[in-house]
């Protein structure tokens, strides 16, 4: 039995990011908000590349890695077949000093093949992180978008001043925009989680959390806009407010 709603499919979050690109250029065409959700587009469609070549095993560090890890197991034995007893008293003191000074060097011995041996997987995590900062970077340009398009423009007769930013939405093509915003940051979210699903490390599943919290912050924040569009404006969506 197949379970289809198991876990994320990438390719189905690539399919609603590039419907909800065309869905924002065909209703604000030439805006910033367009160009930044081709660019969610672009990126969760390179996220699927990205985490195959996550997963794939890097043959040659572990190659390297085996090798040397295989010289110092060598040494280290040949240090312990160099050991000899103490043949009487007299000698006993210098060889609890060696035999002291060898199981420091076990220790260390020890450290040093256990942060060979994760290199491969630090490697793996420094780039899933960075790829991660990428998404996060993205999610704040998608919240610059929203940020001066406050329902408070509708409410009240303030004059605008000179820095004052255009504000030539309806409220019904304000509440789109808004939604659109909110969509943006879902999908972000849902990039996001690929990671956390195909990458077995705490570091990279902390970071996913991380910027799901942070998207689903932002996206309320949003939402509490759009109620008071709704509750307050009760403007007519009329076209503008057509889902799409």
């Amino acid at each position: 039995m197949i379970h289809r709603y198991r876990s994320l499919d990438a390719a189905l979050i690539v399919g609603t990011a590039h419907t909800l690109g065309r869905r924002i250029g065909e209703r604000f065409p030439q805006s910033g908000l367009s160009r930044v959700a081709v660019e969610l587009a672009q990126v969760a469609e390179e996220t699927s590349a990205r985490i195959a070549a996550l997963r794939q095993p890097r043959w040659g560090i572990r190659l390297a890695t085996g090798v040397v890890v295989l010289l110092l197991l060598t040494v280290a034995a040949f240090a312990i077949a160099a050991m000899r007893r103490p043949a009487s008293l007299t000698d006993l003191g210098a060889f609890v000093q060696l035999l002291e000074s060898a199981i420091n060097d076990v220790v260390f011995l020890g450290i040093a093949i256990a942060f060979l041996v994760t290199i491969e997987g630090r490697l793996r995590r420094k780039e899933a992180l960075a790829a991660l900062h990428e998404l996060r970077s993205l999610v704040h340009i998608v919240d610059m978008h929203q940020l001066t398009k406050d329902p408070d423009q509708f409410l009240s007769d303030r004059a605008a001043t000179t820095s004052s930013p255009e504000r030539l939405l309806t409220p019904g093509q304000l509440t789109r925009y808004l939604d659109y915003c909110s969509e943006m940051l879902s999908i972000a979210g849902k990039v996001a989680a690929l990671y956390a699903q195909q990458l077995d490390d705490p570091v990279v599943l902390a970071a996913v959390n991380e910027l799901e919290e942070l998207t689903t912050g932002l996206s309320s924040k949003i939402w509490q806009k759009i109620v008071i569009l709704g509750t307050t404006v009760r403007a007519p969506l009329g076209h503008a407010g057509h889902p799409g």
